[in-house]
């Protein structure tokens, strides 16, 4: 079984344990209990257990920085074959994409980056974020924890990795709405009692969830 690999971004000075990093610890965290422990995604599991997720930490400043870093975490996933780095796990700790519109935005210019490195179709980008709110919903409803993390995070994934789980879980269309039921049997009580949130002080005053259901551009999948 590989080990799950750890990497600091460009905008992070080295580490010789990145792995005791909260921001590592807390999305790891955040897998198992949640993602994995609430079986949220059924395909996370496998690639959890094989060591075959990436993590990385940007501690970027600002935007341009952060399309740095994101640039080379794509072409090194693209580089690489899924059996040693499945997927990445891109997290922001810093107060850059703090706000839930700001990260909004950034995804915009993530995926204008997709495109420019010629990986759209190989390669995708799913976001999850603390404040994440889906249109149409109010900052309460426990839905929009589906796509809460702890920190502002970028999933790269490949295309053929989704295409294979599909013909796996032929059913994946399901997985929306038994989520969605899972999440109301739990109530937000039940989410919070999983303590899957960031540790760092700065973070945990990021992660207070405002009401931006009329700006918000996230949509259901």
């Amino acid at each position: 079984m590989n080990s799950p690999s750890f990497a600091a971004s460009p905008s992070t000075e080295a580490s010789s344990s990145l792995a005791s990093q909260p921001a590592i610890r807390d999305t790891v965290q955040w897998l198992e209990r949640a993602v994995i422990g609430l079986n949220l995604c059924p395909f996370a599991k496998g690639v959890h257990a094989k060591g075959q997720i990436h993590y990385a930490v940007s501690q970027a400043q600002d935007a341009q920085q952060l399309l740095a870093d994101l640039r080379g975490e794509l072409l090194a996933l693209a580089g690489l074959a899924a059996a040693v780095r499945d997927t990445t796990l891109l997290v922001v700790p810093t107060p850059l994409l703090a706000d839930f519109l700001d990260f909004n935005d950034f995804l915009g210019e993530a995926e204008d980056l997709l495109e420019e490195l010629e990986l759209d179709g190989v390669l995708q980008i799913a976001s999850f974020h603390p404040q994440f709110q889906f249109a149409g919903t109010r900052a309460e409803d426990v839905t929009n924890c589906t796509n809460r993390s702890p920190y502002p995070t970028l999933h790269l994934l490949r295309e053929e990795s989704i295409d294979r789980a599909v013909e796996v879980f032929p059913e994946a269309e399901t997985i929306y709405e038994r989520n969605i039921e899972v999440l109301e049997q739990l109530g937000l009580p039940g989410w919070e009692a999983l303590h899957v949130g960031p540790s760092c002080a700065a973070a945990t005053a990021a992660a207070a969830v405002p009401d931006v259901s009329t700006t918000a551009t996230g949509s259901k999948a």
